[in-house]
């Protein structure tokens, strides 16, 4: 079956994406991912979303965006209202994984909360350490994280080490540290409501 299905989803979320529509079958979907570095540079987003709305709009019968608002204040959702097109809820990629409603009590219990997935962990050097120049200048580690008060883990899987990576990110960033596993039951449920009524 060729896709007719297009989500254009947060390089951050690709590992679970894929493992879902293979796992269900959902042989109508392809997945476009952008780099994860973008939220890094939260005001880059809207453009990069824009550029593949363009490429590949016309390729396929329905498109989804699998990213939150991220930091790009409401441009990102100017720029998918001109296409006539929706997103996953929330402000942050990471509410993906857990649901508005416990989202909101973590926010609500420390706002200032660093939150990191099963993504960031495997690749927070890249992302964070070399992403934010901290490799280069430690000295910014204080302005990036200095409001901080505790990370919060959000894991998808059930791995020992890479509990004992995010623990160590937490204490290289000077916070408290918390895991929450989330698994993947909300992301395949909130999927399964865009991609299952677009499959014929």
């Amino acid at each position: 079956m060729a896709a007719s299905v297009l989500i254009i989803a947060c390089g951050a979320l690709a590992r679970e994406l894929l493992a879902i529509t293979r796992q269900n079958g959902w042989d109508h979907v392809e997945i476009q991912c952008l780099p994860a570095e973008l939220h890094d540079r939260p005001d880059q987003i809207p453009a990069a979303v824009a550029e593949a709305l363009q490429q590949f709009k016309d390729s396929y019968r329905h498109v989804f965006v699998a990213y939150a608002d991220c930091g790009t204040g409401g441009t990102l959702d100017r720029v998918l209202a001109e296409y006539g097109v929706e997103r996953i809820a929330g402000a942050l990629c990471c509410e993906f994984y857990t649901g508005a409603a416990a989202f909101a009590e973590f926010h609500e219990a420390e706002p200032g909360t660093f939150y990191l997935t099963d993504f960031m962990v495997r690749h927070f050097d890249r992302v964070v350490i070399e992403g934010l120049g901290l490799d280069k200048h430690p000295e910014l580690k204080s302005q990036y994280f200095g409001n901080y008060k505790r990370v919060i883990y959000l894991a998808q899987s059930r791995s020992d080490e890479l509990s004992a990576r995010a623990r160590q990110y937490a204490e290289y960033l000077g916070l408290e540290f918390r895991q929450h596993y989330t698994g993947l039951e909300f992301v395949e449920g909130t999927l399964r409501e865009q991609v299952v009524r677009w499959q014929n």
